[in-house]
Parts: structure tokens; sequence; C-alpha cells
């Protein structure tokens, strides 16, 4: 398994939002507990608002704030969108600006929010390219609003191509990393999808409404947890 797609699975396991022990993970994962606690170092400085100790546990935390501002979910993924997209940019004068700008913004994030200065720097992003899968959003969240059908093109962790009827239930972000939970009616199951593996995603002319069994509450992040 790649480094990036047991990161990814990590961020599954938290998402539940209970303590979780670097032994359980990596007993699930079939690796060692230290390659686990580098792999949350590595998840909490890139921005995955993960909290815990070696020893004790670890799990996702809840809202970033920046004082004075209370900042809404949509608003931090716009935040760190626009730098990752001028951080990747070819003109280094804007490069080095993303970069001053996420160090004042770093500054001024109260230490419980965000513990490393590191956690703003994109080096350390652990994921595909931070931008891709952005013009996709607008048809996801329109999906999500609307209660529409989608067909997805979607690129396995493996590399193959997939396609996919889904109904699109929620979309989460986690440092960087997007997220869309949906029933994937191909599958006949729920699935979490990296927006960044989406490489198409239409609109089709059927919607949905709520059948038990398929809607977000009844989604179990760890069902054998």
């Amino acid at each position: 398994m790649r480094r990036s797609d047991r990161l990814f699975d990590i961020i599954q396991i938290l998402r539940d939002g209970k303590l979780h022990r670097a032994q359980d993970i990596a007993g699930r994962l079939e690796v060692s507990v230290r390659t686990i606690y580098r792999d949350m170092d590595t998840l909490a400085a890139s921005g995955v608002p993960v909290e815990g100790e070696r020893g004790v546990g670890y799990m996702v935390r809840e809202a970033i704030t920046l004082p004075p501002l209370t900042l809404t979910s949509e608003e931090l993924e716009a935040l760190n969108l626009g730098m990752a997209i001028v951080a990747e940019a070819a003109d280094d004068d804007l490069k080095k600006a993303a970069q001053s700008l996420a160090d004042k913004i770093d500054a001024v994030l109260p230490t419980s929010t965000v513990a490393e200065a590191d956690a703003w720097k994109f080096a350390v992003y652990p994921f595909a390219d931070a931008t891709r899968g952005f013009t996709h959003m607008p048809t996801l969240r329109a999906a999500i609003k609307a209660r529409q059908k989608l067909h997805l093109d979607y690129r396995r962790i493996d590399g193959v191509l997939t396609f996919r009827t889904i109904r699109p239930l929620n979309m989460e972000y986690w440092g960087r990393v997007w997220t869309l939970t949906a029933w994937c009616e191909t599958r006949q199951g729920f699935r979490v999808f990296r927006v960044d593996l989406i490489e198409a995603a239409t609109a089709l002319p059927e919607l949905f409404v709520d059948e038990p069994g398929k809607r977000l509450s009844d989604y179990d992040p760890n069902p054998s947890a």
C-alpha cells in the first residue's frame, strides 16, 4: 500500500470522532505502530485536525478558528485552496506571497487549533495535487443540494479507472484533503471517494429521496471497529 493511500485510510478510521489507539490502527492496516506514529505526525503537519499522543490515542477534532474571525468550513476550504493554487503557480513572487500569507495566518492561529507552524506548509502535503478535482466541486456541491444522482469516472488507488452511479451525500474537508461520501448504486454500498481521484463528474437527470439504509445518517465509517 502506498503511503498516501494509507494516510487516507487513517483519516477514514478517525472520522468517527472517537479515540483510536495507534496499536489498533496499526493492526487494521497491517503496519508497525512506529509507522502509525510517523503517519500521524505527517497528517497533523499537513493540516488534518488530528490530536492525541503516543500511548494514549488519536482523534480528529472540530472546527478551526482565526481570531477575531470564525471560519465556516467553506471559507476555510476556499482559503486553503487559494493558497495551494497560488503556491503551485509558475510565478515565483506569487509562490513567496502564498507562503508569506500562510505564515501570517499561522502566526495568529491559537495554539489549541494548530500546534505546529508546519501545519500550513505545502511541502508536507501527502496526497495528490492539492488543486486536482477542484473543477468538479461545483457539480458535486450542486448535486448534494439538489439530491441529484451523479455519474463518476473514478480512478481507484490502484490506478484502475471505474465508472460509478452514485447518490452524493456529503463533502468533507480534512486539511487540504477533500472527500465525497456517497451511496454507490454500482456497488450497492456506501463509498468515500477522494475528490482528487475523480476524473469526471456528470449530473444525471434523476433525483433521489431518502431510503432507509442509504442515508448519510446510516453510514458507519467503522462498521467493523
